[in-house]
Formats: C-alpha cells, structure tokens, sequence
C-alpha cells in the first residue's frame, strides 16, 4: 500500500511540474521535487529520482540555514579564513596538510560512482538555486557550489572526529608527551563541543512487548555545521529515510529508512601515529629513513585572512611531507603524521550505500566499503536484528613499538600501508542478552557481560580505547538491568538524570570533600551540599550545580584538582544565586530568541547537557541531546518513530514559528511523532512547493 501512495504522489507530482517546466532555468527544469512542510516546518522531500530529492532537500536546508552550510563549503575548500577571518586560519591550514584538493583531484570520479556523484551535483544545484534567489545571503567569493565542496567537506572533517586535528595542534604547540598515549581531541568545533552520543538498540527478547527498538541519541553542538537537521526524503528510485543530516550533508547520517536504522556515536580508537624525524643537521630538508637520507617534499601556500576592514591578506605557509605523511616542525622536534583516509574519496558512497541498505546483510555490505575512518554504530531493523559495530580503519601496524606515543621515524617497516579487514573490528550482532549500547565507552562493554567482546581477541597495535563514561554506566544500571524493557521504561531510561557512583563526578567529589575547609564557610557549605548530593540533575536538586560548575572549570582546566574546582565553583554562584547551592532549574537553561526555560540533565549524563556559563551566571545549553528519534518496529515488522529536536527547523529565522517551536517539547522530555509514509503525512501539511526558478 505504501507503495501504491508513493508511486501515486510521484506521479501527480510529475504531471503537475509539467506545465512550469519550459519556463523554468535549466537546474530546476532538470529537477523534478516537491517540498512538503509539515505543521512543524520539518521538510519532506518527494522528488521523481535521488537526485530530484538531493536537490529539494539542499533547497530546503538552504532555506533553514543557509548560513551554516555556506561556512561549511567555504572550510571544505580551505578557504574559511576569507569569511571568519584569523579564526578561521587553523582550519584552512590543516586543510592544506591533508592535501584535501590533491586528493580530490585524484580520487572524485575514480571512487565516486557516477549515481553518486549526480546526486552530489543535484544537491549543489540546490544549494545554488537558493543562493542565486538570496543574493543578499552570500558571502562575497562563494561562487558556484559543486559535489566536490560536499565531497571535499566530508573528506575534511571525518578525521577531526577521531581527534586529527588535536594532534596535529598537540605536534605544533609543542604539548606532545613525553611518554604515554598521543591523543588529540578536536580542535575546530566550538568551544565546549562534546563529540559525544547515546545509542542503543533493544531485541524483541528483550523487550516486554516483543517489539524491537532503536534510541538515536547523538550529542552535538546546538548550532553550526555539525548541529542536526531533521528531513525526510522519499524518491521514486527507493531512496526513503527520515532522520538527522548535518547542513551540507546530501545523506542521512542517523535515523531510518523503511527496512531499519542506525545510530552514531564518536569513538576515539587510536588511528593517528606521530612518527619523530631525525633531520640531517648539514641539511634541514632530509630525513633519515632506512639508513638514508630522504628530502622532504616542500610548497608554499598562499591563505587569505580577512581583516577588521574586510580586505584580504595573504599569508604563506610551508607544507612538508615525508614518506610517513605531513610534516610538522614544533617546539619539540620534527614530526610527520600518518592517519586513515589520506588517499581516498569514497565516504559519501559508503553513506549512499546504507542509506539504500534494505536488509541487515546489505547494511553490513556497505559498512564492509571501509571508507569511514570511525564511529560506532548500533543497529536495528524490522526482523529484530541489533547490533554493535566500532567502526574504525584501524592499521596494520607491526607490533612490537608503543604505538599509543610517538614512533621513531627512520624505519619504513613501520609505516603502514593498509587497514584492518572490516571482519576484525569489533562488533556484536544479535546477542542472546537482545541489547546493544554504546556511550562513547569502549567497545568491551557493550552488552550483556556474557555478550561482551574480550580485549584477549584484539591486539594492542589496534589502539582500541578502553574507557568509560558515566552514561556507559548508567545505560548498564538502567536498560542492562532491565531484563524486560516495556515502552514507558526505554523512554524512562534515555532521559535518566544520574550520575553513577563509578562515575568521575563521585570520585572528584569524593577527593573534595576530604579537604579541610579551614574556616571557609562557603567552602564548608558547599562541601556540606555535595555530602548530601543523591547524584541526581533533576530541575529541583541543589548539588548539581556545583557538580556541572566543577565539570566545567576542568574542562577548561584539565590539570585542575578536585578541591580547585570546587573553589572555583563556589564564587560564580554567589554571586549569581547568592548562595552555593540553587536549584538546578535556576541555572540550567535552555534558551532561544524570547524563551528562557529550565532544563535538567548535565554534563556526561544521559540526559546530557552542557552549558556555557553566561554573563548572568547561569548555563545557556549550547551542546548535548540535541535531536532525539526513537525508532520502533513491532511484531510483525511496522515501523513508527518519534523525534524532538532541541530548537525546530528554522535554524536562523528568528521571525519564523519554527525557530524555537520545539523547544518546550524537548524540555518537557516529550517527542512528535515521524510523518515518515505519505498516510501519515496527509492531513499535516502545512505548505506545499517547488524550488522557484532563478531570476
């Protein structure tokens, strides 16, 4: 039945573009789409092919944040410095050592299908024909935009989840170790960006109703180019899914399609050597490498900077590479680089490939192209399948040296060429326990004990990180102690507010209070307050605001002790609050535009939110739950989800009724259900339209 409506709409929706068509310019006579608003704003895209429906979706994202993704084209091309000025020059200098149009020169049409790319292009022709409609929108120098911009973007910021730009800071600043585990967080998001997430999967055995369920819980910033979007995108070339893109992102990067879905979480394996160069002291442009004496490949690059005036000023930097990789000379020595992805091109096929996946092994397939670098995933579809992948190119790595640290660089046997088969990284499917989590922990604690991966069958060379969060426990606490899940508890458990006694926040906790106050009385108080803390962040509780406060004085401070972190609390909520302890919901805030509403939750919670502190003392949300769907299949396979995101559709718009519509909503801890079928659309649309033709 489904079926029978979808060809149907397509087919009134060919009949009814006919007749505009010959007036219409090339890009939109090329393009046969509706956009579909519903009551919510959220677009859904009904286009003829993929491409008919990339191009609607680009318009639509355009239309909501137009700005976003103009700063991400302009970062893809290594030229965001032109639109943001000196903030903008790490970015661009990190794209000029990855040699990011080097290897799209190289690698766009060799490991791009032909279907691929045509979506890529229909998805920049919509981007264009919105900016050719909005001229007062864009920033002087974008020009025309291609599938090579959204090609080149991916390309680029895939690595920085795994933290390659934070090493390549760490190499340049001089703050490598001197022993112990090189590990780069990333540097260019924005401050207080936690590359975190929930995701979890539940089996029918697991569940008390027999149905099967998935939590798409990613933790992203609340506003720029990795914040969400929500569509749904239907064409009639079977292209049907409904979920988070980022803006710029031709592809559903976390939700469903008809048959099943998936959910994302940062991981953070070890896929980043740092090798030490020993350079020729007769000559700085050689390395020694086996022996002998290698010269360094060198160019000069130009980077524009904006300035105050808005003129243009060049700056030149030097770009060396070794045999290893780019080269970076610090305060500590000379060192070259080596991570996944430096040659190829090929992650939006592998995104294509899940997004068309209809069954577990034709997802499985997609994942086994190997050409993104990392993230977990969880996995769950309509037979009652889950699963757990950590998905990562992890090397192939001679064993012997601690590749956690910095490697010697002037052995070639220690420069790897190739990664792991898909087969070898870690992953569950199916467990007997019928339940799958992961919360940014390790993958060794990802199911039932008895389900669990063991360390025993990894080798140490796979850099496979072993930590845990305080959501890792509790998803253990709440959902892994729960033998039979009903509905009301799986939504229950996602917005537990909790920190675990094994959590770092107890344990701080724990060294603050051993303190002697020495007089102190706020000081006493405040130690008083976290000695009779439950744990809890909910709205009413009076020790979360110290505990969040600590959270974020290490978070700008990571050689902080406990009692320091207290102490620096301490005086921000005096001064705010007039005393150490006010109620959560005072200072935690969920603010946009006009509103300004409570929120609960905290920092590594389920729950997760994390605050910037405002000039007011209190915490605006700026990070964490963001969008939220769950995902369920029932008995016989019928899909429904619902979804909330923390603002609404309109992004920038702060004059449209969908800049903070939701907002209340997702405070509330309440969701709106995926008009994801055309039945389930019908009767909630609120506009109907195509992309207008360009002036």
């Amino acid at each position: 039945m489904l079926h029978q409506i979808a060809v149907g709409a397509l087919a009134a929706l060919c009949l009814a573009t006919a007749p505009v068509a010959a007036a219409q310019s090339r890009d939109v006579s090329a393009y046969d789409v509706q956009i579909r608003r519903d009551k919510f704003g959220v677009p859904h895209i009904l286009g003829k092919s993929d491409a008919d429906a990339a191009f609607g979706l680009a318009y639509a994202q355009a239309e909501d944040d137009f700005a976003t993704v103009q700063d991400s084209v302009f970062a893809s091309r290594g030229r965001l410095a032109e639109l943001k000025g000196a903030e903008g020059l790490p970015s661009d200098t990190l794209h000029r050592h990855m040699d990011v149009t080097g290897m799209l020169d190289r690698g766009y049409e060799r490991d791009l299908t032909p279907a691929v790319r045509k979506i890529l292009d229909a998805y920049a022709a919509g981007l264009n024909r919105y900016a050719a409609l909005n001229p007062q929108k864009v920033a002087p120098g974008l020009g025309k935009m291609t599938g090579r911009d959204l090609a080149a973007f991916t390309l680029f910021r895939g690595p920085t989840f795994y933290g390659l730009d934070g090493v390549f800071a760490q190499v340049a600043t001089g703050r490598l170790p001197d022993a112990g585990k090189v590990a780069g967080k990333s540097t260019l998001g924005p401050p207080l960006q936690e590359q975190g997430s929930n995701a979890l999967a539940v089996a029918p055995r697991r569940s008390a109703d027999g149905h099967t369920r998935l939590l798409f819980n990613s933790h992203q910033p609340f506003t720029g180019p990795l914040s969400w979007y929500e569509a749904v995108v239907q064409s009639g070339e079977g292209w049907h899914v409904a979920g988070g893109f980022f803006p710029g992102s031709p592809f559903l990067l976390g939700g469903h399609n008809e048959h099943l879905g998936w959910a994302a979480t940062v991981n953070h394996p070890d896929l980043v050597d740092v090798y030490r160069l020993t350079i020729n002291p007769e000559n700085p442009e050689q390395y020694r490498l086996d022996g002998a004496w290698k010269t360094l490949t060198k160019r000069t690059v130009q980077i524009a900077v904006k300035q105050a005036d808005g003129s243009l000023k060049l700056n030149d930097r030097e770009i060396l590479r070794s045999e290893h990789g780019p080269v970076l000379k610090g305060p500590q020595g000379t060192f070259a680089i080596r991570y996944p992805t430096m040659g190829g091109v090929r992650q939006l096929g592998q995104y294509h490939a899940m997004n068309k996946a209809r069954s577990l092994a034709e997802w499985k397939a997609a994942m086994a192209l190997q050409a993104l670098p990392s993230i977990n995933y969880i996995y769950a579809d309509e037979r009652g399948n889950v699963g757990y992948l950590s998905n990562g190119l992890y090397p192939v790595r001679k064993d012997g040296p601690d590749w956690s640290g910095v490697v010697a660089g002037d052995r070639g046997d220690l420069i790897w060429n190739a990664a792991r088969p898909f087969a070898q990284s870690p992953q569950i499917w199916n467990p007997k326990g019928g339940f799958v989590f992961n919360a940014n922990n390790g993958p060794f604690r990802a199911a039932d004990p008895a389900d669990d991966l063991k360390p025993a069958d990894f080798p140490a060379s796979m850099g496979i990180e072993t930590h845990m969060t305080n959501r890792a426990w509790r998803a253990i606490e709440t959902y892994g102690a729960d033998p039979s899940i009903t509905a009301a508890e799986f939504d229950a458990y996602k917005y537990d507010l909790a920190y675990s006694k094994n959590s770092d926040a107890f344990a701080w906790n724990k060294e603050a209070l051993a303190a002697d106050p020495a007089g102190d009385a706020d000081l006493a108080r405040a130690q008083a307050t976290l000695r009779d803390w439950d744990g809890g962040t909910d709205l009413k509780n009076r020790g979360a605001a110290l505990v969040a406060l600590m959270w974020l004085h290490r978070r700008q401070n990571p050689e902080s002790t406990p009692i320091q972190m207290l102490k620096a609390a301490i005086p921000i909520l005096k001064a705010a609050h007039g005393r150490v302890d006010p109620e959560w919901g005072q200072v935690n805030r969920l603010r946009r535009g006009t509103l300004d509403l409570p929120v609960d939750g905290g920092p590594d919670v389920f729950r997760a939110i994390y605050g910037r502190l405002e000039a007011d003392g209190r915490l605006r949300a700026v990070n964490g739950d963001t969008y939220l769907m769950f995902v369920e299949w029932d008995r016989a396979g019928k899909l429904s989800s619902r979804s909330i995101h923390q603002f609404g559709s309109a992004t920038l718009d702060e004059k449209s009724p969908h800049y903070a519509d939701q907002s209340p909503l997702f405070a509330a801890h309440q969701t709106k259900p995926v008009l994801f079928t055309e039945a389930q659309l019908a009767g909630n649309i609120a506009r109907t339209y195509r992309p207008p033709s360009a002036p």
